[in-house]
């Protein structure tokens, strides 16, 4: 059983983060800056679905792995 875990946005993530998602978040944060968001009360949350690691942002935004791809969603 893996358990998942919460963080600040542009605070340092968890071990637990595969390298593949890593540059994904890296772009989302980099993205939310550029649009001028306030994140200051948002966290990632890191999740495993039947094994697999899920990062959900508080907005909605989600970020998994399929395969080798990296599959970011984002809440209309």
């Amino acid at each position: 059983m893996q358990i998942g875990t919460r963080w600040a946005v542009g605070g340092e993530q968890p071990r637990a983060v595969p390298t593949a998602m890593r540059a994904a978040i890296d772009d989302e944060e980099r993205t939310l800056v550029e649009l001028g968001a306030d994140t200051s009360s948002w966290r990632w949350t890191l999740t495993f679905l039947e094994g697999l690691p899920v990062v959900e942002l508080d907005d909605g935004t989600t970020i998994r792995l399929d395969g080798d791809d990296v599959l970011v969603t984002r809440e209309q």
